[in-house]
């Protein structure tokens, strides 16, 4: 699958097979995410891999989405490290970037997933529950997994969204 195909067919997906995701798709992933650019290259990203059971239900007990968490294969916990940050805003954003390389990663793998914020609201829970090290700021939580169903979407027309074109 080319870049272009692969971010114009990515949807959020919601509802996963019980079916496992190899290992190696997941770490695979994880690599394509930690390929994102950063400030300074500081690659402020860290990340917990869950895919034990009761780890999952206990996680989500804490978000409006606690279906999509249970059931996903995995879960691709994100955090920001704030002992290697040197710009907080800088490092969010690349850290969006992050996320992004890991759901098209994802995609062009046959595996589909959610990226899940509201979660943020109990953020200090999360980190306490999976032992978050020192320093480390959950930023989001992708869920993940074989698609049960496809996901759809709408995007604005371009001119919506183009605020303007200086030449």
């Amino acid at each position: 699958m080319d870049c272009l195909e692969a971010i114009f067919t990515r949807r959020s997906i919601r509802h996963f097979l019980k079916k496992p995701v190899e290992e190696e798709k997941v770490l695979k992933a994880i690599e394509a995410g930690h390929w994102a650019p950063s400030g300074l290259n500081n690659q402020p990203w860290r990340f917990i891999i869950v895919e034990r059971e009761d780890l999952k239900e206990e996680l989500s007990k804490l978000t409006h989405y606690g279906r999509i968490i249970k059931e996903a294969s995995n879960l691709i916990v994100v955090f920001l490290d704030n002992n290697s940050s040197y710009h907080r805003e800088k490092d969010i954003q690349a850290i969006g970037a992050c996320i992004q390389n890991i759901l098209l990663a994802l995609h062009a793998q046959g595996i589909g997933a959610v990226w899940i914020g509201e979660i943020l609201k109990n953020r200090e829970a999360v980190e306490s529950l999976l032992k978050a090290k020192e320093g480390w700021e959950l930023m989001a939580v992708i869920a993940l997994g074989y698609p049960k169903k496809e996901g759809k979407s709408t995007r604005k027309d371009l001119k919506e969204v183009i605020g303007g074109w200086y030449k």
